[in-house]
């Protein structure tokens, strides 16, 4: 005799199963079905209506992705004080010395990326 939770697993490995299995079909469907006209204006790439002009694999300047990784790196250090928030009268007297701890870093790491000038755009 199985455990009740055994069937639990079972119901969702068939229906992963039949997924993979609808989606396999769809696409199949989809590829048997679809017109195969290729010509060289369909394969060149489409920028907003404007022919493509030079190379597309022209470098970009690293400060923009240090900039998007700066930008993520704060927000997910933000998205922390929520909880805290949430807790803080809980938390007491050490929750509040940890998070000041927690805000110097921050503000530590900003003060060192701005004065590296990876806060500058342009």
């Amino acid at each position: 005799m199985t455990p009740d939770y055994t069937y639990g697993y079972l119901s969702v490995a068939v229906m992963s199963l039949l997924d993979f299995v609808f989606v396999l079909g769809l696409l199949g469907v989809s590829r048997l079905l679809q017109r195969r006209h290729v010509y060289p204006e369909k394969l060149t790439p489409y920028e907003c209506g404007i022919p493509p002009v030079g190379d597309s694999r022209t470098p970009f300047a690293v400060k923009y992705y240090i900039f998007a990784l700066l930008f993520v790196v704060f927000d997910i250090e933000a998205v922390f004080l929520y909880p805290w928030a949430m807790v803080f009268r809980t938390l007491g007297s050490t929750g509040f010395v940890e998070m000041m701890i927690f805000f110097a870093v921050l503000l530590l790491g900003l003060v060192y990326a701005w004065g590296k000038g990876a806060l500058e755009w342009v």
